[in-house]
C-alpha cells in the first residue's frame, strides 16, 4: 500500500514541476535555471513543513516522498549547472549550486520550524 501513496504523490508532483518550471523561467531572459531552482527550493520548504507537521507516515509518503520528491530534481540542478560550466556561464554554475544547497537547506529548516508550530 505504501508505494501506491508514493506513486499517486508523485502523479501531482511531477506534472506541477513541469508547469512550475516552464511557467518561472519563462519569465527570465537569463541563462540561469530559474525555474528548477524555483522548484527545488519550495520543494524543500514544503518537505520541511511537512516533516515538521505531520506525525502520520501516510501521509508523508503521499506528500513528502511522492509529491515532493517528483517536484524536485537533483539531476535536472546537476546537469544545468554542468551544461552552464560548459558553455562558459561559470559564474552562474557557480552561483547556482552555492544558491540553490544554501536557500535548500535554509527552506527545509524554515519549513521544520513552520510544521512544528502548526503541529
Amino acid at each position: 500500500m505504501n508505494w501506491l501513496l508514493v506513486v499517486a504523490g508523485a502523479m501531482a508532483g511531477a506534472p506541477l514541476r513541469y508547469l512550475t518550471d516552464r511557467f518561472v523561467q519563462s519569465r527570465h531572459d537569463s541563462v540561469f535555471p530559474w525555474g528548477t531552482f524555483t522548484v527545488n527550493v519550495v520543494g524543500c520548504l514544503v518537505l520541511g513543513v511537512l516533516t515538521g507537521a505531520l506525525p502520520d507516515e501516510r501521509w508523508r509518503l503521499l506528500l513528502g516522498t511522492g509529491l515532493c520528491g517528483a517536484l524536485t530534481t537533483y539531476s535536472t540542478f546537476s546537469y544545468e549547472t554542468l551544461r552552464l560550466a560548459q558553455d562558459g556561464a561559470r559564474a552562474y554554475a557557480v552561483l547556482n549550486v552555492a544558491a540553490s544547497v544554501v536557500c535548500g537547506v535554509g527552506a527545509a529548516y524554515a519549513g521544520v520550524a513552520v510544521g512544528r508550530g502548526l503541529g
